[in-house]
C-alpha cells in the first residue's frame, strides 16, 4: 500500500478493456482563435516586432521631408550675407529649406527640388524680418525669395493615426489571452466557472497504475472490484436491472493510499479519470464553486464511461449549519447543494462513478452520504503485518538493499506505520546509508531510519549540564523500569539520552497491537507514563518539567476514561463522546456543572490511584532504578537486554504484534 500522497506511478500495465478513444471534447481543442498552438505564437511575435518598427518609423523617419544636412542660424545668415542664397522655402512655419545660387533647382517651384540645406525656424515672422533686414542694401537681383509652403505626410497621419488602435487591439488581445489562461485553458477569469480536474485518458496522460501496484488494501480491493467489473461489462450489470452504486467514499487515516486506490481503479478498468481536489471548487467568486461543479458533470457524461475522483471532499461536503448568521458559508453551502443535485440526477446506465476521499467522515453532511449519493463507504486502513510486508517489498525494489535484510522483520518493527510512513522509512535508510558511504543499505540503516522518523533527529552537539543529564537519565530510567515490571505497561525496545528533536531524552517500546483497550491496561500505561516525574521526586526530592509531555498523555487517557470509555463508578456507563461530528455550533457541554464537578474528581482519582501505584512500584525498586539510570549515563543508549540483566527475565511476555512508539522528555 503506497502513500496516497506520493506520486508513485511504476509502469505496469493497465487493465484489459479499454474503450477505444472518443471524441476530442471541442472545448478542450487548442484550435481556438486565441489559442495558435506554436506556430500561432511566433505569428503573434511577427506582429509585435512589425508594429515596434512602425511606431519607429513613425517617430524617426520624415516621409516625404528632405533629409539633407542642417545647418545652424549662423552659417545660414553668413550665407545670406554673402549673397550665396538663392531662395528660401519655409515648410509648415517651422523648418526652411534652403537653395543656393549653385543649385540648379534654385529657380524652379516642384517639390522634388532638392534643397542644399534644411534649417529650424521658431517663428516664421520673426525669421522673415531678420532676412529683410540683411536683405536691405541688396539689389533686387541677389535678394532671395522667400516662400511658404503647408505640407501633408500622409502616409504618416495613416499610421499615426491607426497605429494607436492597433497596439489597444493587440494590448486587448494580450489580456484576454491572459485572462483566458494563456493557451485557453482554465484558470483565467472567464474560465473561472470552469472545471479545473485533470483528466488522464489513453489519448494524452495516461493512468499506468493497477491494482498490482497497490500492496495491501486486500479488503478495500475487494470492495472496490465491483465498481470496475461494472466499468469494464455494464451491460452486465444492467440487463437484469442490476444498479451499481453511483458514489463510493474511501475513508481512512491520512497516508494509507486512498488516492492511489483511486487512481488504480481507473487505470484497471481503462476508462477517464478526472481528478481534482475539493479545495479546486473554493472561489472568492460567488457562483464558481457550483459552476464548476455543474461543468464537470457535463464533461464526465460526455466521457462516460468514467470516473470522477474528489479529493478531500471534506472542504465542500462539511455538513451545512443551521445558523447561517454564526459562521456558515453561503457559496461553500451552494456549492455542496450543486453537488448534491448532479450526484443524485445520475441514471444508473451512464457509466459514471463518483470516487471521493477523506479521512474526516463524520463532519460530512448527512445528505452526501445517504443512498443514491455516496452508497457505500470503503474503509482504508492502517496495514497489519502481512500487509506492511507486501508494502515493504514495493518500496524496496528500487533500492540496493544488502542480503541481511529481512523484509519480515522490518514489517514486525513497524506496525501501526502507514504506507506513506513506510515508504518514509525506506527513502531515509537509503539517505543514511549514502551519508555513511555504503554500496548497500543495511539493516542498521533502517532501524536508525526509524528512530529518526519518530523521535527526530539526533543533536549530539547540544549543551546540557551534568546535573540535567542526571536528571534526564533517572526520568528515563524510571519510564523503562515501570514499564519493564507491569504486566500491561508496553515492554521497552530501547533508551535513550541523546536529545532528539524538541525532546531531551526518549523511550522506544514495542506495545501490542490490539483492537479494543481495557481499563487495567490503561491504567498500566498511565503509570508507564508518570514513572519518569515520580523517578526525579523519589531520587532528587524534586520535580522539573520533563515530565509535561507524560503529564499531557495521563490527562487525555483520565479524560477519555471518565467522559468517554464509562470507566468511572460515579459517572458511570455514560459516554459524552459525539461520534457524529456534527456539533460544531454546540455552545453548552451535554452535561451539568455538577456533573463537570464530578468528572474532574473521578479524572484525579484516577490519576492519583496511578501515582501512588508507581510511586510503590519505584520505591520498592530503587536500587534498580539506580542502576539503570547510571548504565543509561554511561552508554547514552541501553537496550531491553540491560533491563533483563538488572531486573531478570520479564515475567509477562508480550503478545501479539508490537509497534514502535515514544515517550519523550521535553525541553
Amino acid at each position: 500500500m503506497a502513500n496516497e500522497e506520493q506520486k508513485n506511478t511504476d509502469n505496469a500495465a493497465a487493465g484489459a478493456g479499454t474503450p477505444p478513444p472518443r471524441p476530442t471534447n471541442p472545448r478542450n481543442s487548442n484550435q481556438s482563435p486565441m489559442n495558435m498552438g506554436k506556430g500561432g505564437k511566433n505569428s503573434m511575435l511577427w506582429i509585435y516586432a512589425i508594429l515596434i518598427i512602425a511606431f519607429l518609423a513613425i517617430n524617426f523617419m520624415d516621409f516625404g521631408a528632405a533629409k539633407d544636412n542642417r545647418i545652424s542660424d549662423v552659417e545660414f545668415f553668413q550665407k545670406l550675407q554673402a549673397r550665396e542664397v538663392a531662395r528660401i522655402v519655409i515648410v509648415n512655419k517651422e523648418q526652411g529649406e534652403i537653395f543656393l545660387n549653385s543649385n540648379p533647382d534654385a529657380r524652379t517651384s516642384s517639390r522634388m527640388a532638392k534643397p542644399d540645406f534644411t534649417i529650424s525656424i521658431g517663428s516664421a515672422d520673426s525669421f522673415e524680418r531678420r532676412v529683410d533686414a540683411i536683405q536691405e542694401q541688396f539689389d533686387m537681383g541677389d535678394r532671395a525669395s522667400i516662400e511658404y509652403e503647408t505640407r501633408r505626410n500622409y502616409l504618416g497621419d495613416i499610421i499615426g493615426w491607426l497605429l494607436p488602435l492597433v497596439l489597444l487591439i493587440v494590448v486587448w488581445m494580450f489580456i484576454m489571452r491572459r485572462m483566458t489562461g494563456g493557451s485557453g485553458g482554465p484558470g483565467g477569469i472567464f474560465n473561472i466557472g470552469k472545471s479545473r480536474a485533470k483528466l488522464f485518458d489513453n489519448n494524452g496522460n495516461k493512468i499506468n497504475i493497477n491494482f498490482n501496484d497497490v500492496a495491501g488494501l486486500e479488503e478495500a480491493k475487494i470492495e472496490i472490484r465491483e465498481i470496475v467489473d461494472f466499468l469494464k461489462n455494464p451491460k452486465k450489470y444492467t440487463e437484469l436491472g442490476g444498479k451499481i452504486p453511483k458514489g463510493a467514499l474511501l475513508v481512512g487515516p491520512p497516508g494509507t493510499g486512498k488516492t492511489l486506490l483511486a487512481k488504480a481503479v481507473a487505470g484497471e478498468a481503462g476508462v477517464p479519470f478526472f481528478s481534482m481536489s475539493g479545495s479546486d471548487f473554493v472561489e472568492m467568486f460567488v457562483g464558481v464553486g457550483a459552476s464548476r461543479v455543474r461543468d464537470l458533470f457535463k464533461e464526465a457524461k460526455a466521457k462516460a464511461p468514467c470516473i470522477i475522483f474528489i479529493d478531500e471532499i471534506d472542504a465542500i461536503g462539511r455538513a451545512r449549519s443551521k445558523n447561517l448568521s454564526m459562521g456558515g458559508n453561503d457559496e461553500r453551502e451552494n456549492t455542496l447543494n450543486q453537488l448534491l443535485t448532479e450526484m443524485d440526477g445520475f441514471e444508473t446506465d451512464k457509466g459514471v462513478i463518483i470516487l471521493a476521499a477523506t479521512n474526516r467522515a463524520d463532519v460530512l453532511d448527512k445528505a452526501l452520504l445517504r443512498a443514491g449519493r455516496f452508497d457505500r463507504q470503503i474503509h482504508v486502513e492502517l496495514p497489519d503485518i502481512t500487509e506492511r510486508e507486501a508494502i515493504f517489498k514495493v518500496h524496496l525494489k528500487p533500492l540496493k538493499v544488502s542480503p541481511e535484510v529481512q523484509v519480515d522483520f522490518l514489517a514486525k518493527q513497524t506496525p501501526g506505520f502507514s504506507g506513506a510512513d513506510i515508504a518514509n522509512v525506506c527513502n531515509e535508510a537509503a539517505l543514511i546509508a549514502a551519508r555513511r558511504d555504503k554500496k548497500q543499505v543495511e539493516r542498521q540503516d533502517f532501524l536508525d531510519a526509524v528512530d529518526r522518523i519518530i523521535g527526530g533527529l539526533e543533536k549530539r552537539n547540544k549543551i546540557i549540564s551534568l546535573e540535567e543529564k542526571r536528571t534526564i537519565a533517572y526520568h528515563e530510567a524510571g519510564h523503562a523500569t515501570v514499564s519493564w515490571l507491569l504486566e500491561y505497561a508496553h515492554p521497552l525496545l530501547k533508551v535513550t539520552i541523546i536529545p532528539r528533536g524538541k525532546a531531551l531524552g526518549a523511550a522506544w517500546y514495542l506495545p501490542e497491537e490490539r483492537q479494543i483497550t481495557t481499563k487495567e491496561q490503561i491504567m498500566d500505561e498511565m503509570c508507564a507514563a508518570l514513572g519518569g516525574r515520580i523517578a526525579e521526586q523519589i531520587t532528587f526530592g524534586k520535580i522539573s518539567t520533563g515530565a509535561l509531555n507524560d503529564l499531557e498523555k495521563v490527562t487525555k487517557q483520565a479524560y477519555a476514561m471518565v467522559t468517554y470509555f464509562g470507566m468511572s463508578e460515579k459517572i458511570g456507563n455514560i459516554s459524552f463522546y459525539d461520534s457524529s461530528g456534527q456539533s460544531e455550533y454546540s455552545f453548552s457541554k451535554p452535561y451539568s456543572s455538577t456533573t463537570a464537578h464530578t468528572i474532574d474528581e473521578e479524572v484525579r482519582s484516577i490519576v492519583d490511584e496511578a501515582y501512588k501505584k508507581t510511586y510503590t512500584l519505584l520505591s520498592e525498586h530503587r536500587e534498580g532504578l539506580g542502576q539503570l539510570a547510571e548504565l543509561l549515563l554511561e552508554k547514552e543508549v541501553i537496550f531491553s537486554e540491560d533491563l533483563e540483566r538488572i531486573f531478570g527475565k520479564r515475567k509477562f511476555p508480550a503478545a501479539g504484534e508490537h509497534k514502535i512508539t515514544e515517550s519523550a522528555i521535553t525541553e
